[in-house]
């Protein structure tokens, strides 16, 4: 049996007053035992927190015009009463479906895996679900099964990543068909909302950290050029190089795709060019990863012969001896501010917007002075 000390910690004082008084009324009545084991609804939610059922729903909803006091009340009332509404109940008064649909044609499981917690972590902030579709982005059919997807599923918006936040055909779909979305990192940022980081200044200040070491032989394992990150990481390492006063050398740029493979296939050439690089900045931390993978086969010693770097610091950049110096790229924090942009959109509250997040360098053992 539940007591009424249970919700001390996570309720004012004035609302657990009235639910102690509630639940003393229904022992008195004998009804205690069923109030407590009965599913809380709405109902019980406004008599505890003393507002009216419609205040209710619109705090459940996330609605303007709610004064924080009262907003405070109800939800303390929430957490008490442990009270869940009902999506179907919600969906009809509403005419939403309170869930949102997350995208993604992308290789690396570390960055997919940041972006579902930090989609998942503002959804469940406010009352909402997720749904995560891995897709193609390069199939025929690609817009139709999109399509399928917002005629089963009926999403009240869109969480789109690379290289989807960029397909033409497909954001041309969702404006002409009204479907609310937020883009995170999109090439061109400029009329939508979603969140972008400072990829380009990034990479600029990674080169400019090697050539401080005594670095001019600087190798770059460039990213898949569908992505807004490959194109802009690229930018930044020549942005970087041209700020050193080093010549590009076109042998030190080396196509990858964002996954370990490419990453291995990519250093395993570099490292038999003559001269060889003295470091190498890869686009992203699994082709770093890759890149150490291949130093090591070839019996290279990093970061005494050669220095790598890479870009994101998924988890995998602290697992991996030496450990990886690199960008480190909020991924979850980006995925959740976009998920709160989109919410906005879709809400109705506040002015959604794109916002730009600053990068920071992740000093690690993986790169060091030039022999």
């Amino acid at each position: 049996m539940l007591r009424p000390g249970t919700f001390r910690s996570r309720m004012g004082n004035e609302a657990r007053l009235r639910l102690r008084k509630d639940l003393a009324h229904a022992g008195r009545n004998g009804e205690l035992e069923r109030t407590l084991m009965m599913r809380a609804t709405i109902d019980d939610v406004a008599r505890v927190a003393a507002t009216s059922r419609k205040t209710v729903s619109r705090v459940l909803n996330n609605e303007p015009n709610v004064r924080e006091s009262t907003r405070k009340q109800v939800l303390d009332a929430i957490a008490a009463l442990k009270y869940r509404p009902l999506t179907s109940a919600r969906s009809l008064a509403t005419n939403r479906s309170f869930m949102i649909g997350l995208l993604y044609d992308n290789r690396s499981p570390s960055y997919i895996m940041e972006v579902q917690a930090g989609v998942l972590e503002a959804c469940e902030a406010q009352h909402y679900s997720m749904i995560v579709q891995p897709l193609v982005s390069t199939a025929p059919d690609f817009v139709e099964r999109v399509d399928d997807i917002l005629t089963r599923h009926r999403p009240d918006g869109l969480i789109l990543t690379p290289p989807i936040t960029d397909h033409a055909a497909l954001l041309k779909s969702l404006r002409k068909n009204g479907i609310p979305f937020a883009s995170i990192s999109p090439r061109h940022p400029a009329h939508c909302v979603g969140v972008i980081l400072r990829e380009r200044d990034a990479a600029c200040a990674m080169v400019t950290y090697l050539v401080g070491l005594g670095h001019t032989r600087i190798a770059h394992i460039v990213g898949d050029p569908k992505h807004g990150a490959g194109v802009w990481r690229l930018a930044g390492f020549r942005d970087g190089l041209a700020r050193a006063g080093l010549k590009e050398n076109p042998a030190y740029m080396v196509p990858g795709r964002f996954s370990f493979e490419s990453g291995v296939a990519a250093t395993r050439k570099l490292l038999a060019l003559k001269p060889r690089p003295t470091a190498i900045f890869a686009a992203d931390d699994d082709m770093a990863i890759g890149a150490i993978w291949a130093a090591s086969e070839a019996g290279v010693s990093v970061p005494r012969d050669l220095s790598i770097c890479g870009f994101d610091d998924t988890s995998i950049a602290t697992q991996v001896w030496p450990p990886l110096t690199t960008v480190h790229q909020p991924v979850r924090e980006m995925a959740h501010r976009a998920t709160d942009e989109l919410l906005c959109l879709v809400v109705g509250k506040g002015e959604a917007a794109m916002v730009a997040l600053d990068y920071e360098m992740r000093i690690r053992a993986s790169t060091g002075p030039r022999a």
